[in-house]
């Protein structure tokens, strides 16, 4: 999409719908009527040929026309706002941005990319734990953003897929070498006598990919769990058995060899994770800059 040619004051007017997540809130954010920001959509819309955002009983949800736009311009409009905005008083620093999400993911892949932002001076509180207590929390104001393993429920935050993981069926050459050629013709029972290595009892991870790759039900119970997936990463690497991981966190490892697919199949389980913002949260430009950052991280894992 061309922007060069776009009204700088409807790109402003359309960054503040994305955010609040409707048109009244973005014109209480930018001090408009909501006729006002409801024609300057209309208008932006007839500009760019496309529709930007679905209309809800309660607010409004983003295209991916709207999602890709928002990436483009967010930070050099938070730039631009910076420099034209009034000069904080001397020693003055933005509130602290509270981000949440799995351990793995955020130790392994989103920390080191927001890395530079931190450098430059934002500030960071990180959380981690499961997608629906989290998402709770951020409903009632304890986050900024969360990195969801699912999509959330209902209209009351703003969600848009962040990057897929793909799903590995992995062990340590101890086993593979006795197990991986007979897995690729038996299936799944070429692994009954190997132990199984899982984060929880009801093995979530471990079931989705029984259902997609093998097409039944997986019918054993874990012989290890550890509630963190570098846990299981290492357990299975010291040889204790095998496990399904995601590929980012495995791919060091079976780069090195360390590690074994014991299946590669054509169509493997694929997850999306969501980057969620809370509507109607403070008016924080730095959260904006995370959100950004990650968004244009997240093309490259």
């Amino acid at each position: 999409m061309e922007t060069a040619s776009l009204d700088l004051n409807l790109l402003r007017t359309f960054l503040a719908v994305y955010r609040s997540g409707s048109f009244t809130g973005a014109a209480r954010l930018l001090g408009l009527s909501q006729p006002t920001v409801t024609t300057q959509m209309r208008a932006l819309e007839r500009q760019t040929g496309r529709e930007l955002f679905e209309r809800l009983p309660r607010g409004v949800a983003p295209t991916p026309v709207a999602d890709e736009l928002a990436v483009r311009i967010a930070a050099p409009l938070d730039e631009l706002a910076a420099v034209a905005g009034p000069t904080p008083p001397a020693g003055a620093r933005a509130e602290p941005v509270h981000l949440a999400g799995p351990a793995e993911l955020l130790c392994t892949t989103v920390l080191p990319a927001l890395a530079p932002l931190v450098a430059e001076g934002v500030r960071l509180r990180v959380a981690t734990g499961l997608t629906d207590p989290l998402l709770e929390e951020l409903r009632a104001g304890r986050h900024d953003l969360v990195i969801a393993t699912t999509r959330p429920r209902g209209r009351t935050v703003h969600a848009v897929p962040l990057a897929d993981e793909e799903f590995v069926l992995v062990a340590a050459p101890v086993w593979a070498g006795r197990v991986a050629d007979r897995t690729a013709v038996e299936g799944p029972a070429a692994l009954q006598d190997v132990p199984l290595i899982t984060y929880a009892e009801d093995l979530p991870i471990t079931r989705r990919y029984w259902r997609h790759v093998f097409g039944r039900r997986l019918s054993r119970t874990a012989d290890m769990t550890v509630p963190d997936l570098r846990g299981v990463l290492a357990a299975v690497a010291a040889g204790a058995g095998f496990g399904v991981l995601p590929r980012y966190l495995c791919q060091e490892l079976l780069d090195s060899g360390a590690l074994v697919a014991l299946l590669e199949p054509e169509d493997p389980p694929i997850n999306t994770g969501f980057l969620v913002q809370r509507p109607g949260a403070p008016d924080n430009p730095d959260v904006a800059r995370v959100r950004t950052s990650l968004l244009r991280a997240a093309r490259t894992w």
